[in-house]
């Protein structure tokens, strides 16, 4: 492993560019006709803030990480020490396995092997495939253990239009409501959104401060879910998500390497405390699979 992040693999394909870390199958560089859509981070770092890396079996937080399965309390160890919290599944620091490779696509996998608070074994894949004017993720979970596997997935992409003032960049998600959440981050309500959290009309990336989870997102009629930023000559970052991930963290960034302000958008299958909600929780019966997309593009 030559980087905090392992084995760097370079995509081009008719003027798209990414950089894909192999620790944490992480998107750490989108570039689209010259414009950088997901800010790189310097080679020599671990990934900041969780930057495009792949959450599973579970995104967001997990309160004091114990959660309830079925007759069992289960006890995961605790990654977010300072608000006491599981946070972000178990593969986000694992050395993702280079399964196929191509100019443009790459397909990585790693399993979750059961461990201390999940029982389970689960293989997992991402495949990163350029398209014409960005890049699709397709995630992959198979559950090889003999009983029923709970699990849900999310990423963590920087989107950004990379040679504008970020703070003018204008940030839409179409939301219609949003978890209300305590000192520790975690929900303890679910409200419509309203002032600094209705972003169904775009509102300038200067004017907010988020570290947000939103629910009731409004699908387009070809059945995904698209957050946009816009710039004032009228480009248009995309971050699209297909069926399953039915929920989008939101989070304004301002210490980013290289980068005065930019802002997360994560889509996720489950939202912070889905273990012990059942909001999003999949159950995969043994031998079942799940598959899941979502994207980003930029639209000049």
């Amino acid at each position: 492993m030559s980087t905090p992040t392992g084995v760097q693999i370079h995509l081009e394909a008719g003027g798209v560019r990414a950089q894909i870390s192999q620790v944490g199958a992480s998107l750490r560089h989108l570039v689209v006709g010259g414009t950088t859509v997901v800010p790189p981070y310097p080679e020599d770092q671990p990934a900041p803030a969780c930057a495009g890396v792949v959450l599973v079996p579970w995104p967001n937080r997990i309160r004091d990480g114990i959660w309830i399965d079925g007759d069992e309390t289960r006890a995961l160890a605790i990654t977010e020490p300072k608000l006491n919290n599981a946070i972000h599944g178990l593969l986000r620091y694992s050395a993702y396995e280079i399964a196929e490779r191509s100019e443009g696509s790459v397909l990585l996998r790693a399993d979750v092997v059961p461990q201390l608070g999940y029982p389970y074994l689960l293989e997992t894949s991402v495949r990163y495939t350029l398209d014409a004017d960005g890049i699709t993720a397709e995630h992959t979970i198979v559950n090889r253990s003999a009983t029923p596997a709970p699990v849900a997935l999310g990423t963590h992409p920087y989107v950004t239009i990379g040679d504008t003032d970020p703070r003018e960049l204008r940030l839409r998600i179409p939301a219609e409501t949003f978890f209300e959440t305590d000192d520790r981050l975690l929900p303890v309500g679910e409200s419509p959104v309203s002032g600094g959290t209705d972003l169904r009309t775009p509102r300038r990336l200067a004017d907010l401060q988020l570290d947000t989870g939103f629910a009731t997102l409004r699908r387009d009629a070809d059945g995904l879910v698209r957050s946009t930023l816009t710039a004032e000559d009228g480009r248009v970052a995309t971050l699209w998500q297909g069926e399953g991930l039915d929920y989008l963290q939101a989070y304004t960034n301002t210490s980013y390497p290289g980068q005065e302000l930019v802002v997360a958008l994560e889509p996720m299958s489950a939202p912070a405390e889905g273990f012990n909600s059942g909001r999003g929780l999949r159950r995969l019966a043994p031998g079942d699979t799940w598959t899941a997309q979502w994207g980003v593009s930029l639209t000049v």
